[in-house]
């Protein structure tokens, strides 16, 4: 190991939380190291966020030609040409990969070394016959699928997050393991391109987001033909011909033609030499404080590793707190009051700060705030009625959360990102000017909804008559 450097920040990982702390970094006029054993841009890019949406914007079209007939649109049933659809996602891959690519970081004076990474001592990593002993360290490393420990599942192919989106046929019938936010992208994207689906969760669909959206999408999910198997496990798998078989925890057995798992993820921890380093981990991830650092002080952890919400968006927010804690020594702190997160079925499921069961939970009292889209004129015109805005608050006003099911939820959750990220209140947002006719208005709507009880009440009336005996 002749080969040593000693840069300001090493960076270990290429995917969104690596990149940004890499370009912010070299922004500043920092000496930067970048290492990546595997593709640049991460799972984000190459097996999550963007094909994942570039595959659901193939099967909205479909769903729009089969549903047109409502608006007096009327043609053939759609022809999916599934090889057409792989390599529209992968032309999207493309088209987004310089961004994230060797070339432009080396643009941006960022050293980028592409072979695995282990620490070899406290202040020392060693990658591609380099050793780099830099000032600060930043792990971003990322997750990958986790398989569960399903008798048999060892002994039949599977597809994940990572090799779905290779395939060029559809599957016949595809059985997907478990119901979070993949699996149900997932199955109904693969369900309106033509496949036959069934998705098995052990819980209940969707089991982190509000029971009373989730029905909204659950209800979707059924009418458009998705077979939702809720509240049992898988108790093995096996082979079935040239398919694959699952028998339930409850007894039942089924047969599809192809697997999904997308029962959640794991922190890619090991290979790193973490004990060399003096850097705990744990089932979930790498151990980190407040302000992202890990046990051992020179080395900070940024998204999915760290174990927590495993979005492309909270890896961006926790690479600027990096940035600011490392190169400014600014003790920035990774808030997690206003981490929002979308499942992007049709119709969408948006939500940031807490559910109406946590709010009751950790404070009592609360309002519980409605406005259905039934009620939005826009949603109205654009056969999109489905869904409803809710928001929780404190009896006072203050904002706790909001969540939204409906067309272009993802959009509208951004105003309530705002909000409870600057302590505003309902009467902040019910006092909006906003223009017409929007979804976002089902916002509003919820928000005004607070002060219906006492605006229009005997009180008010009462005042509204007294006034007007002074002409």
């Amino acid at each position: 190991m002749s080969d040593v450097l000693t840069p300001d920040i090493c960076v270990v990982g290429a995917g969104a939380a690596g990149l940004t702390v890499a370009a912010g970094a070299a922004a500043f006029g920092v000496s930067v190291v970048l290492i990546e054993k595997h593709r640049m841009g991460g799972d984000c890019l190459n097996t999550g966020c963007v094909p994942s949406k570039a595959l659901l914007a193939a099967a909205r079209a479909a769903q729009g030609m089969r549903t047109a007939g409502r608006f007096g649109v009327t043609g053939p049933e759609p022809a999916i040409d599934f090889a057409a659809v792989h390599a529209h996602v992968h032309r999207t891959i493309a088209a987004i990969a310089p961004h994230d690519s060797q070339e432009r970081f080396e643009g941006l004076g960022v050293r980028v070394i592409r072979a695995p990474a282990r620490f070899v001592d406290a202040g020392t990593v060693e990658a591609g016959g380099v050793r780099i002993r830099a000032r600060r360290f930043v792990l971003a490393t990322g997750s990958r699928p986790l398989a569960p420990p399903i008798p048999g599942l060892d002994s039949v192919p599977y597809l994940t997050n990572e090799t779905v989106f290779e395939r060029t046929t559809a599957p016949g019938h595809l059985i997907v393991l478990g119901g979070g936010p993949i699996g149900v992208e997932m199955a109904q994207a693969h369900r309106r391109l033509g496949a036959r689906v069934t998705v098995v969760e052990k819980q209940s669909l969707l089991p982190k987001d509000d029971p009373e959206l989730v029905e909204v999408v659950r209800h979707r999910l059924t009418a458009e033909g998705v077979d939702l198997i809720e509240g049992t496990g898988v108790a093995s798998v096996g082979r079935a011909g040239d398919g694959v078989a699952g028998v339930l925890e409850d007894g039942r057995r089924i047969e599809g033609s192809d697997l999904l798992v997308a029962a959640g993820r794991r922190a890619n921890v090991e290979g790193l030499g973490m004990e060399a380093a003096g850097i705990e981990t744990t089932k979930g991830g790498v151990t980190v404080d407040a302000r992202l650092r890990t046990t051992n002080r020179r080395v900070y952890a940024v998204g999915d590793v760290t174990g927590g919400p495993a979005f492309t968006h909270m890896a961006g927010f926790q690479a600027g707190i990096v940035v600011r804690n490392a190169l400014f020594r600014w003790p920035a702190r990774a808030d997690r009051t206003a981490v929002p997160w979308v499942t992007y079925s049709d119709p969408e499921l948006a939500h940031v700060g807490l559910t109406e069961a946590q709010a009751r939970e950790r404070h009592g009292d609360v309002r519980v705030l409605r406005a259905p889209f039934a009620e939005n004129d826009r949603a109205r015109a654009e056969g999109a009625a489905e869904g409803l805005a809710k928001v929780v608050a404190l009896p006072g006003g203050r904002i706790l959360g909001a969540s939204i099911v409906g067309a272009h939820a993802g959009e509208q959750i951004a105003l309530w990102c705002l909000a409870l990220s600057k302590g505003m209140r309902v009467h902040d947002v019910a006092g909006l000017l906003l223009p017409y006719p929007t979804l976002a208005e089902a916002g509003k709507r919820a928000a005004g909804a607070f002060f219906t009880p006492v605006l229009f009440g005997p009180r008010t009336r009462l005042l509204v008559r007294f006034l007007s005996w002074f002409g």
